[in-house]
This record gives C-alpha cells, sequence and structure tokens, in this order.
C-alpha cells in the first residue's frame, strides 16, 4: 500500500497568519482510525473555506487538512466492517475540522463514519451532492415526514442559488413538489428554473410586510438555508399544518417571531443537522438520492476542479461569488 500522497495543507507559520500548498504527505501523519480510505473525489464547503483560512470556530489545530466530504476506495478496515475495494461516502462528524479531510488522497478515519456508496449513485456523482446533498435530502425527507405532500401547495426554498438550496430545489421538483426559489441573485433565475423551480423571487417579496405577526399563508412547507428573518418569514406564511426546515444561519443567528404561526396554524419548526444525525437517517437519505430521488442536473451544477484548483474556489466561496458547487477531482 502507497503511504504518500497528495493533499492540500494548510499551515500556521505564525499567529493569525495561514498558508495553503498542495504537498506530499504520509499516511503517519494522518489520525487514528480503523478505515483508510484512498479518496476518488470531494467537494468544497463554505465551512472548508473557513477551515481553509484558520477560522477558529471550525478548526483550531494546524497544520490541517480541510475537507469535510470525500468519496472513493477502502483501503484497510482493522475493525472488518469494510472490505478492500469497498466504495465508500464519508461526510460529517469532525472529518475536515480537526480531523484530516477529504482534501488529501488518504483519509482516516472511524469506521462509523462511513457508509457504502447506494447502488445507483457513482463516486464521482456522491460528491457533487456531498454535504450540501445529504443536508437537503434531510430536509425534504423530514417535510415528506410531517405530511407535507406535493397536494398541500407550493414549498419555499430560501437561499436557493446556494449549495443546499440549489440542490433543495431540484430535490423537490424531483419529488413532484411545485417550488418557489427565493434569492437575492434573481440573474440567476433562469438557473433555478433548469433545477425545477417553478416560481423565483427576491428575498424583498418575502419579506414584504415580515414586521406583522403572521402573513398570508402560502406555502405548505419550506426548506430554509438563511436563517433570520428569510426564515421568519417563510414560518409566518406557512399555512395551516405545514413545516418549515432550517440548515443556515448566513443570515443571522437570531429568530425573531412570534408564536402566534405555532399555536393558531400548528406550523412546525423542523431543525436539519447532518453532522452528527443518526446512520440509520443518513443512510435513507442518500438511498432515496440514488434513487427516486436522483437528479439529471448534476454536471450542470457543478465546476470540477483538482487540488490546484482549490485555491481560486476557495477564494471565490468567501467573496460569495461561487456560483456552483466545486467538485474535486483528487484521482488528476
Amino acid at each position: 500500500m502507497a503511504t504518500e500522497f497528495q493533499a492540500l495543507l494548510v499551515e500556521q507559520p505564525e499567529k493569525k497568519v495561514f498558508t495553503r500548498a498542495v504537498v506530499t504527505r504520509s499516511l503517519d501523519e494522518l489520525p487514528a482510525g480503523d478505515l483508510v480510505v484512498k479518496v476518488h473525489y470531494s467537494s468544497l464547503n463554505f465551512k472548508d473555506a473557513l477551515s481553509a483560512t484558520g477560522n477558529p470556530g471550525v478548526t483550531r489545530n494546524f497544520p490541517h487538512t480541510p475537507g469535510i466530504d470525500a468519496a472513493g476506495e477502502v483501503v484497510s478496515c482493522g475493525d472488518g466492517a469494510f472490505q478492500p475495494g469497498d466504495k465508500v461516502i464519508v461526510t460529517s462528524y469532525d472529518l475536515g475540522m480537526e480531523t484530516d479531510g477529504g482534501f488529501g488522497q488518504l483519509i482516516r478515519v472511524p469506521s462509523q463514519w462511513a457508509l457504502k456508496l447506494p447502488e445507483g449513485l457513482t463516486l464521482r456523482e456522491s460528491m457533487m451532492l456531498g454535504t450540501a446533498g445529504l443536508t437537503a435530502a434531510l430536509s425534504v425527507q423530514e417535510l415528506v415526514a410531517s405530511g407535507v405532500t406535493p397536494d398541500n401547495g407550493p414549498v419555499l426554498v430560501t437561499g436557493a442559488t446556494g449549495g443546499v438550496g440549489s440542490l433543495a430545489v431540484a430535490i423537490l421538483a424531483k419529488a413532484g413538489f411545485t417550488v418557489t426559489a427565493v434569492t437575492g441573485k434573481l440573474e440567476e433565475s433562469d438557473y433555478l428554473k433548469s433545477l425545477g423551480a417553478e416560481t423565483v423571487i427576491s428575498r424583498e417579496t418575502l419579506l414584504a410586510g415580515n414586521e406583522r405577526p403572521m402573513l398570508k399563508t402560502t406555502w405548505a412547507g419550506g426548506v430554509d438555508c438563511v436563517g433570520g428573518d428569510m426564515l421568519a418569514a417563510a414560518i409566518k406564511s406557512t399555512q395551516y399544518d405545514g413545516a418549515v426546515t432550517c440548515c443556515g444561519l448566513v443570515g443571522a443567528v437570531d429568530l425573531n417571531v412570534s408564536i402566534f404561526p405555532f399555536i393558531l396554524r400548528g406550523v412546525r419548526l423542523i431543525g436539519i443537522d447532518s453532522a452528527e444525525c443518526s446512520m440509520e437517517r443518513r443512510t435513507k437519505a442518500w438511498q432515496r438520492l440514488a434513487t427516486d430521488w436522483k437528479l439529471n442536473q448534476l454536471e450542470a451544477m457543478i465546476d470540477e476542479v483538482t487540488l490546484a484548483g482549490l485555491e481560486d474556489k476557495i477564494q471565490t466561496m468567501l467573496k460569495g461569488g461561487l456560483k456552483r458547487r466545486a467538485l474535486v477531482n483528487l484521482l488528476d
């Protein structure tokens, strides 16, 4: 087994100074774990960009290899949970945070963090989805479990041009829902409609009248990827017995909403956590992404890069200019 591999390494030569370079690393440098995986593909998430630039809320110990997503083939597994050659997906938990992650050609992690690639998905497709796709699928899964159906009326997706939002639009449309996408980038309306959105509205349209405790009932349910006022407006305009999931906080961490929508309309607010959710729930979500929720628009939703191309994507993401998900090819 080859023990040397290429990886993006973030180092801290001095306080508040962080450097990034593609270097040769050794398996011996990786943390302890039962499972060694040869990574074929990863993807770039906002948390990765923060880790790569030294944000202490994500990563405190350097040198470090970011990458909260990884898909590849098992090299070895000490506890027998997987066999060499098995294709697996590893996302979430501590991967890419304090544990060296998917921006390296090898990872070593606890075997409990991995699941077998479901039949119907390739390793490449799984990382076109990544944590963003998993989070979107968990959100839709919870709406469906709460009784929200296409017959109940339109559903809302906020932050629709983001990674989770765009995939939520596509999954909801695939599941038969009529989707209204909310975005601050109306120039991306054609793109959102190509993913399955029936209607695209501005943030200002959704927020109109948001100072009131309740708004006109419009949505059967919603997937909020923003938080703050956007989440409040979604809750206030959800119809009786509807549900809204929340998974983002880029808008704000505070929620200014009265209890009226909850006790007068029976609206449910459901938090989505893809980092520590049970393996049963995540496996179910991945199975649906490989079968009835499998998307045929994935190629149009990504830009593919190698490790050498990550720096440009990281900087673009931090400036809010990334228009498509970045798929990281570690085979080249």
